[in-house]
């Protein structure tokens, strides 16, 4: 008996912590030409929920925003474009028109390095994550991409 409860418990918890973290993000670099490469953030978003935009008007949700770190040799070309379904819907909840994404986002911004050289480019990825029944906090997580 202790054991079957044991087991529910371990399975209860497991869907909670993934409830919790239900979007995950690749960061990889793919050079284009000479010293220009684009880095891409790619979140899977799990169903049923999603992540908003970089444009969210005020009041609205947190919006997904990417911060790179100081790197002399790096030169950022305007910001990051959005890949992926574009969903717009008024969310009531916020009481303001929303833009978001289920399933996947690509966030990709080009870069050019100054000069020919190896090196590392970080920063964070801040986004807020919803469904139609809650919101989570919004979440940073981290990042670091090798650029050669």
């Amino acid at each position: 008996m202790k054991a079957f409860l044991l087991l529910v418990c371990m399975i209860s918890l497991g869907k909670v912590m993934y409830a919790q973290n239900p979007v995950t993000w690749n960061v990889t670099a793919k050079k284009t030409s000479d010293k220009v490469y684009e880095i891409h953030l790619t979140a899977t978003i799990a169903a049923p929920w999603h992540v908003y935009s970089q444009t969210t008007p005020e009041g609205g949700p947190v919006a997904t925003t990417v911060a790179f770190g100081k790197n002399p040799l790096v030169i950022l070309d305007s910001t990051a474009k959005e890949i992926g379904k574009l969903i717009q819907k008024h969310e009531g909840v916020f009481g303001v028109d929303v833009k978001y994404y289920e399933g996947s986002l690509d966030l990709v911004q080009v870069v050019r390095l100054k000069r020919k050289v190896k090196t590392t480019l970080s920063g964070s990825v801040t986004f807020m994550v919803c469904n139609d029944r809650e919101c989570l906090p919004p979440k940073n997580v981290p990042f670091s991409v090798v650029l050669k």
